[in-house]
């Protein structure tokens, strides 16, 4: 039986730095966390110390074991009805938690995603919540937009971001732990996916603001940050698709992962793909066809057409242009 009450979970990794900037703001709240749990993927720097002493439980993994086992860790140690997942290089503002609550409240919605703020300049968009295309591939929706209308209404949402988002304990219990096959990039997604197939759903609360850093363990684009992502494409294929999704979606797959590349490859990080590519095709061969979802292709075209919206909306990025025109843009 769990109490009632909201268990914050932080995954770190050598971030002595922003942990000891994070734990004070999260005492700070106008709506304090009834425990802080820091689940320490084996760091070398002092990131233990500054936890404990800030009084959080601290959880001690024996070496790097990637983001979703860190998650999974402190999911399991959690003892309350409540479960706010934040990444240590988040800052959220004084009444973050208590407006993720209110939102959350309502019995139809069992997770609540915040507004990100990017820390380097706070009138743009780290993201809001995602969504995922056809291709396998996500956007972070509102991701290097300006802040504004278009992004300050509450509305019902599939995924929420595990970079600042809050969940009833009781989900986890009903659609299991993150996949830790992902390690890092995309679980997020891949939960979400489960979710919404089994009907769960949340809410994006935009009066819950947050500010994110980004990428600040590795970088947005270090080739091991590349290669996961690169391989995660295509897991999450192998996991949801059909077995002969290739005849559906491959267009789509080959589409929407070449382009993901060019992209890589214009930062210096198209070796780095290939290697996460090569991963992924070898999970492929080694797959078992995933149970038959009669939900899934609804998902995925939804999911497409709210991309194709709010990118029409607020400005296409080349990469969803170029998506799109290859693809042609999804029909209402």
């Amino acid at each position: 039986m769990r109490k009632p009450g909201v268990c914050v979970i932080i995954p770190n990794w050598n971030g002595q730095t922003r942990l000891a900037r994070l734990l004070p703001l999260l005492r700070e709240q106008s709506r304090p966390p009834d425990e802080i749990v820091v689940v320490d993927n084996g760091s070398e720097d002092s990131s233990v110390r500054i936890a404990e002493v800030a009084g959080a439980r601290v959880i001690r993994l024996p070496e790097n074991l990637g983001f979703a086992r860190a998650v999974n860790e402190g999911i399991r140690a959690n003892e309350y009805d409540w479960i706010a997942l934040l990444n240590n290089d988040v800052a959220p503002r004084q009444d973050w938690l208590e407006r993720l609550l209110a939102a959350a409240q309502p019995d139809q919605y069992c997770f609540a995603a915040s507004k990100l703020l990017d820390a380097s300049d706070l009138e743009r968009l780290d993201g809001c919540y995602d969504e995922v295309s056809r291709g396998g591939c996500a956007w972070h929706c509102g991701q290097g937009r300006v802040d504004g209308g278009l992004w300050s209404q509450p509305r019902r949402i599939r995924f929420a971001p595990f970079t600042a988002a809050l969940f009833r304990a009781g989900l986890f219990d009903s659609v299991g732990l993150l996949d830790e096959g992902f390690e890092s990039y995309l679980e997020d997604v891949d939960f979400g996916i489960r979710c919404a197939l089994q009907g769960y759903s949340g809410v994006y609360a935009p009066d819950a603001v947050a500010l994110h850093e980004g990428s600040a363990t590795l970088g947005k684009w270090h080739p091991d940050t590349v290669r996961r992502i690169s391989r995660n494409q295509l897991r999450l294929v192998v996991k949801h698709y059909p077995r002969n999704w290739g005849w559906r979606y491959g267009w789509y797959v080959l589409i929407g992962q070449t382009l993901w590349g060019v992209l890589a490859a214009r930062h210096g990080c198209g070796w780095a793909f290939c290697r996460g590519k090569m991963e992924g095709l070898r999970i492929l061969r080694r797959r078992t066809a995933p149970s038959p979802s009669k939900g899934l292709a609804d998902l995925l075209r939804t999911s497409e057409r709210e991309i194709h919206r709010l990118q029409k909306a607020s400005g296409m990025d080349a990469y969803w242009k170029f998506y799109f025109a290859l693809t042609r843009a999804p029909r209402r």
